[in-house]
Parts: C-alpha cells; structure tokens; sequence
C-alpha cells in the first residue's frame, strides 16, 4: 500500500473514496465542509440513513455535487466527548476494510478532528497509519487465498494545515514501522507449531537481522547447559525439538549506552506436559509464543524506526510436551542462578524457561528489562482481553507501560507483586515451587520471576488474555507490539 499526506481543499482532491467522521448527530469540521461544497448532501444522509441515531456504522454518498471525489463513506463514531482510542479503533479499521472491498484504487481520510482527548495531531497520523496499514494483514502461508484482491493501491491522509506536513510524514513512518512490528509478530504466532519450532523461529531471527542489521546469536542446547540453564533445559527435555536461546541486539544508541532489554516467552507449543491441558482448544497453545513473536515484532519496527537507542531482545524457545524424559510434578531442577526449583506443576513452565533467560539478561548491564509472556490464565479471570498484566519492582518503570499503554490503546493494568505472596512459593524440598496455588495465580508467577531481576530494573507483561483472540475470530492481534513500541518511542525522548 502506498501512502501519502495532502493538506489541500478536500473537497478538491481527486479520490475514489472520500472518508469522515460524524459524531453522533453532528458531522465533524472535515464533513461539514464537504456538506457545504455539495449543498448539504452529507446533512442529509446523516438523517435520511438513520446514521445519526447510531453509535456507529457508515453510509455512503456517490458523485457529491461540486466534489472532486467519486464517492464520500460517512463514518459514526458517537459522542465525541468520551471518545476512546478503542473505539476510534473499531470505526477507523471498520471504514478503510470496507473501503479495500470498494472498486476503488485511492482513498482520502479526513479524520484528523476524531481525536481522543490528549492525543496529539502527530500521535494521531502515527496511530492513523498503523491502523490502516494493519487492515492488510491476511494469513494464508497454509491455506489457498482465493479471495480477489482488493483495488486499493493507495492512501491519503489529510493533515489540515500544510505546516503539519512535515512532521506528519515522520508520524506516518513509525506508524507504518510499528505496523510492520505487528504482522510480524501475528504472521510467526499463527503459524503452526509444526512449522514454528524453536529452530525455526532461530533461523527467522537470523532473517531478520540481516534484512534489519541486527546482531543475532543463538544459543544451543549445549551452549546453554555448560551455561546451567537447568530450568529452561528441563522443559524442552519432554520434546524432540531442541531449545533455542534466540538473542537479536539493534545497537541504535551509543556504543557504551545501557540497552533495554526485551524477553519473550517463545514456547512454540504447550501441551501442559504432564500436568497435562484439557483438549478443548488446546491448538491455541501454538500462540504461547506471543511474547517472543512480540519482541521479533518490536525489533523489527525500532530498526525500521531507527531509534537512536541499544535494544536487545532474548527469547528462550522450547516445547513443552511428554516423553520418558519429561518434567514430573515434585521433580526439582537448577536455575543458571543456581536457585533450585521444585515442579509441582509441569504446565506452570513458562516461567521455568524465562527464569533462566532472566538472569542470562544479567550480563548486559541494563538498563532495565521488560518480559513479555502469555503465563498464566489467572491474568483473563483478573483482566479478560482488554488489558495485559503488568507487574514490576520499580514504579517508575511501571508508571512509563502505563502511560505508553493509554497513548497506543494496548492497555495495562498493574497489579501487586508484594512480599506478602512470596510465601505461596515456599516448598520443603526446593529454594521455591514453581507455583503458588489457585489464588492470585497472575501475581505469584510474576513473584517467582521477580527472584531473578533483583540486579536491574524490571517489569513484566502477562498478555496471555490479549495476544490472540479465539473463536471464528481466532488469530494473532500483534499485542503487545504498540505498547513496546510506544514506550521505547517515550524512552528516546525521555530516559525512563
């Protein structure tokens, strides 16, 4: 798709579809003046489709009188005061969908007024962009896409003012960028564990790094014992596919300059092990790799952004499946940090594989480490799908995911992880079990790996609740990819 920025009469540019917003029953600035160019057509479709009395839906108005567009898609979008990013969202995906099914080759949007309080007009071609750009987004690495495609070779934003232009253009490529970022992350999610293993997704790191001038370093099994990743190394025992300890480094920033660090959860399929899962959708288990297909996501769009910040990203990849060698529940195992570990439950290894990535983090001196993984069911009964779980040891860390969380829309919500849930992980046998019982299952997981970050600042991200959706609409969403991304934009201009 191409994109480009206008700030001309808009009612004076060639199109095939013109795109704007009515709030509720009031057209926005954009749509009035085209109302007013063709003699108050858009007033009347607002009422005579019944549009007005809607919360949202379009309605389209062919060859306006006095535009120079073919067609105008009136799209509602409710109140506008109250208006939320996710809403927006919805309208905006909704419109340019529709739009790419329409016999038309370009499009203008005139939605620069739709704006969530406290956005900014450059967030908003940022977020407009990736929006748009996201709406392409099609699977079909293994099935026959026999859809025709669509007609729609470009798009237009329109900034207003010709003095946005040039800053519009720099929001137009990090949205395009954290767009990227996003299909990324959801086209490795959605393929299948028999493709994604461990060693593929090794070999996709080193796709990316040359195609992004990344530094790639794999580490194998071997590599990895003479390291005692005896927690990481136990999960992958139960499976034929060796594990993958994937480290990809974007050295945008000063040679001697602390890195974030980014560690994703790349477990490319979860049968629970012995402890094992139930059957019913247990194919979704293919997306227990989220968190490291998010940290591919976010290393591509930094490149691509070229952020002059250091990034590196770790993804402990493995299998968790049942052989002879397997994990058993009371098994007691050796972390790199030379903490043992009790196994009371073997489906509880997520944070078995992190816990060892964790303190291989250690040796970049960081400047502070953010892990993202889809540990625990716990996080949908606290959360459901709207927000990710966010947990850390140091607040002003947390206040920054908080605040890249609302400027995206990829939303957190932090909980606790105080020393009063530690003890749920004490065990006879063990330095800790590997669970903490029923209650506060999110919080407890995040204490477990809260013993390996005491030597940097930390947060974590349990997006087991928002990675993938299921059901009819099963599939990847890219999440958290616009909440990395946003906060390492903010890291940039600020240091957290």
């Amino acid at each position: 798709m191409q994109y480009s920025l206008k700030s001309a009469d808009p009612g004076k540019i060639e199109c095939g579809c013109l795109v704007v917003f009515a709030f509720a029953e009031q057209l926005s600035p954009e749509a009035k003046i085209i109302d007013t160019a063709s003699d108050g057509a858009l007033s009347s479709l607002l009422i005579d489709s019944g549009l007005g009395k809607k919360k949202s839906g379009s309605a389209m108005l062919y060859h306006p009188a006095n535009v120079a567009t073919a067609s105008v898609m009136l799209v509602q979008v409710g109140e506008k005061a109250g208006l939320e990013i996710a809403r927006l969202e919805k309208a905006l995906a909704g419109a340019v969908t529709q739009a790419r099914a329409l016999p038309i080759e370009s499009l203008l949007l005139c939605l620069a007024s739709a704006r969530p309080k406290g956005m900014t007009l450059m967030e908003y071609f940022q977020f407009t962009a990736r929006v748009c750009e996201n709406t392409g987004y099609r699977y079909d690495t293994t099935k026959a896409d026999d859809s025709p495609p669509s007609q729609l070779a470009g798009i237009t934003l329109h900034t207003g003012k010709s003095k946005h232009l040039m800053p519009a253009h720099r929001a137009l490529k990090l949205g395009l960028a954290i767009s990227h970022g996003e299909s990324l992350a959801r086209q490795l999610a959605n393929l299948p564990a028999n493709i994604c293993t461990p060693s593929y997704l090794a070999e996709q790191a080193k796709v990316l790094g040359k195609a992004h001038d990344l530094k790639v370093k794999i580490l194998d099994e071997e590599k990895m014992e003479k390291l005692g990743m005896g927690a990481l190394l136990s999960v992958s025992k139960g499976s034929d596919e060796p594990a993958r300890l994937i480290v990809m480094e974007y050295r945008g920033g000063k040679d001697d300059g602390a890195p974030v660090l980014l560690v994703g959860k790349g477990l490319t399929f979860d049968s629970g092990g012995i402890s094992i899962k139930p059957a019913a959708k247990m194919d979704e288990m293919k997306y227990d790799m989220c968190g490291g297909a998010s940290v591919f996501g976010a290393l591509r769009a930094v490149a691509e952004m070229e952020l002059p910040i250091n990034v590196v990203g770790i993804i402990p990849s493995s299998e968790n499946l049942i052989n002879g060698k397997a994990n058993k529940p009371g098994d007691v195992v050796t972390s790199m940090s030379g903490k043992t570990i009790e196994i009371l439950n073997t489906d509880a290894e997520g944070r078995l594989i992190l816990c060892d990535a964790l303190s291989y983090a250690e040796r970049y001196d960081p400047a502070l480490v953010v892990d993202i993984a889809t540990l625990t069911g716990a996080v949908i009964i606290a959360l459901g799908d709207k927000a990710s779980g966010l947990m850390a040891n140091d607040q002003k860390l947390a206040n920054a995911l908080l605040k890249a969380g609302e400027q995206s829309g990829d939303r957190v919500w932090q909980l606790p992880i105080w020393a009063d849930y530690q003890k749920q992980l004490d065990s006879n046998f063990a330095d800790m079990a590997n669970v903490g019982g029923r209650p506060a299952g999110a919080i407890t997981a995040a204490c477990f790996l809260a013993r390996f970050t005491k030597k940097y600042r930390w947060a974590h991200l349990d997006i087991a609740g928002t990675a993938w959706c299921g059901g009819t609409e099963k599939g990847a969403t890219g999440r958290p990819v616009p909440l990395l991304c946003q906060f390492l934009l903010n890291h940039y201009h600020k240091a957290v």
